[in-house]
């Protein structure tokens, strides 16, 4: 059996990935979820994980860690976890790899924070290309999507990458296109997301990042 070491559910959205997609195509696994306290590094996580960073994947001797790695790692055992069809897959792995190494600013400036209920602001300039180029990617892979409500029809390996977007667009209440909402609920419905929720409310720790309702205007009710 596989173990996942995890971060804190509240925040880390990297761990958020590979957990969504073990759990959505019932790959079993134990996860280990060990305390962040903030962002780089960690010494104390190179016990487990050679890049000192959550997440990491144990099978048997072998760690993989990054979230891109896990997936690719599951991918190979289970190939379902990327489209069938070459031309979405191709499509599928370009926007999980430009997901993985982009949106700087939506990262600064909307850090994932699942218990945050904020009522929103107008974002900035480097913000808005940000969202924008989320908004064109799902529009593109839903266009080409097979059946099914997932990026390309039935979930995968992108729908996980976009899976913390997801709870940023909600926590800050970011404006969503209306032809996208569909798949923001289904997202948000997806019963590992509703448990991920869950288990990110219960915990006790908070980091600075909650101060940024402030910012956003304060709690929506």
């Amino acid at each position: 059996m596989f173990t996942l070491y995890i971060g804190n559910q509240n925040y880390s959205s990297w761990s958020l990935r590979p957990w969504l997609l073990l759990k959505h195509f019932a790959v079993p696994f134990c996860a280990t979820k060990v305390a962040l306290t903030g962002q780089g590094v960690n010494e104390r996580h190179q016990r487990y994980s050679d890049s000192g960073l959550v997440p990491c994947l144990h099978d048997g001797e072998l760690k993989v860690w990054d979230s891109l790695a896990i997936a690719e790692y599951l991918a190979e055992r289970y190939p379902e976890m990327w489209p069938a069809r070459a031309d979405l897959r191709a499509r599928a792995r370009s926007i999980s790899a430009e997901m993985h190494s982009g949106f700087t600013a939506l990262r600064s400036q909307l850090p994932m924070n699942i218990r945050l209920r904020a009522r929103g602001a107008e974002p900035d300039a480097a913000l808005a290309r940000d969202l924008e180029r989320i908004f064109t990617i799902w529009r593109e892979a839903r266009a080409m999507a097979e059946s099914g409500p997932y990026l390309f029809g039935p979930f995968s390996i992108a729908d996980a990458m976009f899976a913390p977007v997801v709870w940023r667009l909600h926590s800050y209440h970011v404006a969503i296109p209306e032809e996208l909402r569909p798949y923001m609920e289904t997202m948000l419905h997806h019963p590992a997301m509703r448990e991920w929720e869950q288990s990110a409310l219960d915990e006790p720790e908070r980091f600075p990042s909650d101060a940024l309702i402030d910012r956003f205007g304060g709690p929506r009710g």
